[in-house]
Order: structure tokens, then sequence, then C-alpha cells
């Protein structure tokens, strides 16, 4: 073992470190866990209509819409928050919403399935 003073930002630490030799001097990394698999988002039956995904990550703020409902296109769907800014949720066209994936204090991921226009 040796001891070393090491002096960081002005603030003086007496360290000790032990010299290894040998095979036994391969770094050896420390076990990482494996991240938790993501769920992956729902997604809409083919020919079911125009799928709108989320554009970022964020909270959903509001959901104006409802199974059933006839949109325009253009029309706002819902309000994302993402980075601090409300974000207008819009239709690409106009139709019947035939599902509603996500509901107010979501937290979505980019990719993630909002709701489908029939």
């Amino acid at each position: 073992m040796k001891k070393y003073n090491v002096n960081v930002n002005g603030t003086a630490y007496e360290v000790t470190v032990e010299e290894v030799t040998g095979a036994a001097a391969a770094p050896v990394a420390p076990p990482v866990p494996a991240p938790a698999a993501a769920p992956a988002p729902a997604a809409a039956p083919a020919g079911a209509g125009e799928s709108v995904t989320s554009p970022m990550p964020g909270n959903i703020l509001a959901v104006n819409v409802n199974v059933g409902d006839t949109v325009a296109e253009g029309q706002v769907l819902m309000i994302l928050e993402a980075m601090k800014m409300e974000n207008e949720i819009m239709a690409p066209k106009a139709g019947k919403v035939t599902s509603v994936n996500v509901q107010k204090g979501a937290t979505v991921e980019s990719g993630t399935l909002l709701c489908v226009i029939g």
C-alpha cells in the first residue's frame, strides 16, 4: 500500500493506493446492472387509421378529445409539455378518434402512441 496526498480544488486528501502486479493487475470492471426493458408502445391495429405519436418526451397536460369525437385537420388534440414549453399536438387529418392511448398527467417518450384517428 502506498499513501499519497492529493490536492483537489484547494482541498487536501490523503489517499491509499494498493499496488497490484502480475495477472491480478488486469482491470476489473464493476458489474453493471442490465437496463430495465422499456415497455413497447401500444401499436394500433393495421388499417385502423392514422396514428398520432409524441414528437418528443414530455408530460401530457391536457387531452382535448375522447374516443368517438370527430376532429378536423389541424385541431388541437392534446397539450404536451416538454422542456418547460407547451406544445400543441394537432390532428394530421380529419376523421373520428378511434382510440386515446394516454391520459392527463402521463409521461411519454418520443414515438409513444397518443391516439388514432380513423
